[in-house]
């Protein structure tokens, strides 16, 4: 099968392997009955006669879903770290400055840096990161928003014409978040990762909001959140564990590179959480978790494990050491805290 041309008119893109094939392998069992499911849901639409707008929407936002998940497959064992920020900040502004000295610091760590590939702070992510370490997912708007030069013509440069796919990679795809200042797109980009960690949504990991040295900008959005949701009860105080503001470009890679110090990753497995550890954590340490998170846990108690065969879909990470627990599903501010504790303490 030839690989599609691009949209920009660049190289086509030709994976380090075919995410379908997987390494030449079968796919994963369930996989192909997963495949079924899609191509039945398809034809129900014609049962259903769906307007055509409709079918054209479903249409296009499963193209875009999975060129970018195969574009996406290729670098699958690299940590990533999205950026958000405005696209109106210029080269002289501090902010962009910060943003170009976190890329380079992150992309010198190994992370690959995922920005909306247009100017300001998504360039800046992408001047410091460097092309190779760049991931570009560009949004098709009716005023052009042309891809910046760091980016342009790149095999890791998507194109996409919903924001509600954008979003969804943006998220699915990274090991944490960096926001600058931004715009009403910003804000809404990091008020819907914070409402998915905390609603369970998605994976847990780090979410730092860089404010430049003297500017107020997240400290005052921290005021809002504290003074207007926390105070008034419509989130708990774990939850503004969930991130972290600071006017150091240090602190903020420190934020991202500390997350995964010992903690690795975490799965549910026939609904039990799995957090899968870097290192056994010591007895003293276990005893403690297991009694100060004791009120996270819907039934039983925390219990250090082994892998579960249901993970043994995963064989690179079978040598991790893993906690176990009956997780409530609502204390995903108290999950983070526990993690922290962890990464602390371990």
């Amino acid at each position: 099968m030839q690989p599609e041309a691009r949209r920009d008119g660049s190289a086509p893109f030709t994976p380090i392997h075919d995410n379908d094939a997987h390494f030449d392998q079968p796919p994963f069992a369930g996989t192909e009955e997963l495949i079924q499911q899609i191509k039945e849901t398809a034809d129900k639409l014609v049962r259903d006669h769906a307007s055509r707008g409709d079918v054209k929407l479903l249409s296009t936002a499963l193209k875009e879903l999975r060129y970018s998940f195969k574009v996406f497959a290729a670098y699958r064992e690299h940590r990533k770290v999205t950026v958000f920020g405005s696209a109106r900040l210029h080269a002289e502004h501090p902010s962009y400055q910060q943003a170009v000295e976190f890329g380079k610091r992150m992309a010198a760590a190994g992370y690959m840096v995922i920005t909306g590939a247009a100017q300001g702070i998504m360039e800046a992510g992408h001047v410091g990161a460097g092309r190779d370490m760049s991931i570009g997912i560009n949004i098709l708007l009716p005023f052009e928003q042309s891809a910046n030069p760091i980016i342009t013509g790149d095999t890791k440069l998507m194109h996409l014409k919903y924001f509600f796919t954008r979003k969804l990679l943006f998220v699915k795809e990274c090991d944490g978040i960096a926001l600058f200042p931004g715009g009403f797109g910003t804000l809404d980009e990091g008020f819907e990762v914070l409402t998915l960690i905390q609603t369970g949504k998605s994976h847990l990991f780090p979410i730092v909001m860089v404010d430049s040295p003297g500017s107020d900008y997240w400290k005052r959005w921290d005021s809002f959140v504290r003074d207007c949701l926390l105070d008034r009860g419509m989130i708990s105080p774990a939850d503004c564990s969930l991130y972290k503001v600071t006017d150091s470009v240090e602190e903020a890679v420190n934020e991202m590179q500390g997350f995964y110090r010992v903690y690795h990753s975490m799965r549910y497995v026939k609904g039990e959480l799995v957090l899968r550890l870097r290192k056994q954590l010591s007895s003293n340490l276990f005893e403690r978790i297991r009694a100060d998170f004791a009120d996270i846990v819907e039934r039983g108690m925390i219990t250090q494990t082994d892998p579960l065969p249901s993970e043994e879909n995963e064989p690179h990470l079978l040598e991790l050491p893993r906690l176990r627990l009956w997780f409530d599903r609502r204390s995903l501010g108290r999950l983070r805290q526990l993690v922290d504790t962890i990464n602390r303490e371990a």
